[in-house]
C-alpha cells in the first residue's frame, strides 16, 4: 500500500480529495457510481495500471482526506482508470487546465443522456451556420423554459459513505472511456 501524509486540519477539504469524490460520483456506468472496492480491484487486478496495488481502505482514505499524498504510481493508476490527465490528480494543471478537463467530464456526463446525445449526432456533417441557428433555438427554447443558458454544473459530490461510495444517481449510460466491467 502506498504511504500518505497524515490527516491535516483541513485535508478533508484537499484538493486530491475534492478531485477524486467528483470523479467518482460522475465517471461511472450506469445505475452508481463506482465503489473504492470496484476501483480498487480493478487496478489492482490489472497489469494495465502499471502493477499498481491498492486497497479499499486506501482508496477511502484518500477520498476522505485522510491520506494526501499518495504515490506518483497510485495517482497515475487512478487517472488512467477515470480517462482524465494524472496532473489533475497531482494538482500539475493550471487552473484553466483543470477547469478544462471538468468541462470533458461534464461534457461525457451529458451525453449519457440518449437524447441529449441523439441531438448532438443529428447535427454531425450539418454546415457551421445551421449548427449556430440550432444554438439559438436551444437558447430560445432554454429562455423561454426560464432555464440558464448553460446547464447547470454537476451537484457537489455527496459525501463518501463508509464503503466510499456515494448515493447513486442513476444517471444514464456510461462514458467512452471510463467504464470498466464489473462493479
Amino acid at each position: 500500500m502506498a504511504v500518505g501524509a497524515d490527516r491535516s486540519p483541513d485535508a478533508a477539504g484537499s484538493p486530491l480529495a475534492k478531485r477524486l469524490n467528483y470523479l467518482f460520483t460522475t465517471m461511472h456506468p450506469p445505475g452508481a457510481p463506482y465503489t473504492n472496492a470496484h476501483v480498487a480491484e480493478e487496478i489492482s487486478g490489472s497489469d494495465e495500471y502499471g502493477g499498481v496495488s491498492l486497497t479499499e481502505q486506501y482508496l477511502s482514505m484518500l477520498r476522505n482526506g485522510k491520506r494526501t499524498n499518495p504515490s506518483p504510481d497510485v495517482l497515475r493508476a487512478l487517472a488512467k482508470f477515470f480517462a482524465v490527465p494524472v496532473g489533475y490528480l497531482l494538482g500539475d494543471l493550471s487552473p484553466s487546465q483543470a477547469e478544462r478537463v471538468e468541462e470533458e467530464v461534464r461534457f461525457l456526463v451529458a451525453m449519457r443522456d440518449k437524447r441529449v446525445r441523439s441531438i448532438a449526432l443529428r447535427s454531425v456533417g450539418l454546415p457551421p451556420e445551421v449548427q449556430d441557428s440550432l444554438t439559438t433555438i436551444i437558447s430560445q427554447f432554454r429562455r423561454q423554459m426560464n432555464l440558464p443558458p448553460e446547464p447547470p454544473e454537476p451537484p457537489e459530490p455527496p459525501e463518501p459513505g463508509p464503503d466510499g461510495a456515494g448515493e447513486a444517481d442513476g444517471s444514464g449510460e456510461p462514458d467512452g472511456g471510463a467504464t470498466h466491467g464489473r462493479r
